[in-house]
């Protein structure tokens, strides 16, 4: 399983002096492009083929809280990935000093083509690295349906003419 070791900075805190919203985003970020650019998706490749991630939707769950003081540890596994690449799911869990699990999060995303600004798949050697990430154990393929499955759209209102 992939991981990546965190302190907990200052600025990392919010007003209750626990680990803040922004901190998990940053790492979990921080995590998934850490691999990313160790297998083969440095900027050099990915301007190569013209592409980058884009991110669909992140849901953390919060387990319980964490302060500075202690490092922490995030994980990663592959929860899905399409047959073409285009789209990935990853799961990021969230441990501290002790190795207890106190945060998780569902991640999905997909690539675009930087210049059509289109989703595409990924060429194969980087949908090989790819799915060399460890897998989670509900593991699956993923199709276009799996990225609308919580029926989001955008709001269709004028604001301006509120």
């Amino acid at each position: 399983m992939y991981t990546k070791d965190f302190d907990i900075r200052w600025s990392d805190l919010d007003a209750n002096r626990h680990l803040a919203n922004t901190a998990y985003i940053n790492f979990m970020s921080h995590t998934r492009m850490g691999f990313l650019m160790e297998n083969g998706f440095g900027q050099k490749e990915l301007e190569r083929h013209n592409i980058g991630p884009v991110v669909f939707y992140e849901h953390v769950y919060y387990f319980k809280e964490v302060f500075a003081g202690r490092p922490v540890k995030v994980s990663l596994e592959l929860k899905g990935l399409s047959e073409d690449g285009k789209y990935f799911e990853f799961i990021h869990n969230f441990y501290d000093h002790k190795g207890r699990n106190f945060a998780s999060c569902e991640m999905m995303g997909g690539w675009i083509d930087l210049q059509e600004r289109k989703l595409i798949g990924l060429p194969h050697e980087l949908y090989q690295n790819l799915n060399s990430l460890s897998h989670t154990q509900d593991f699956k393929i993923l199709t276009s349906e799996d990225t609308r499955r919580f029926n989001k759209r955008p709001a269709d209102i004028d604001i301006n003419s509120l």
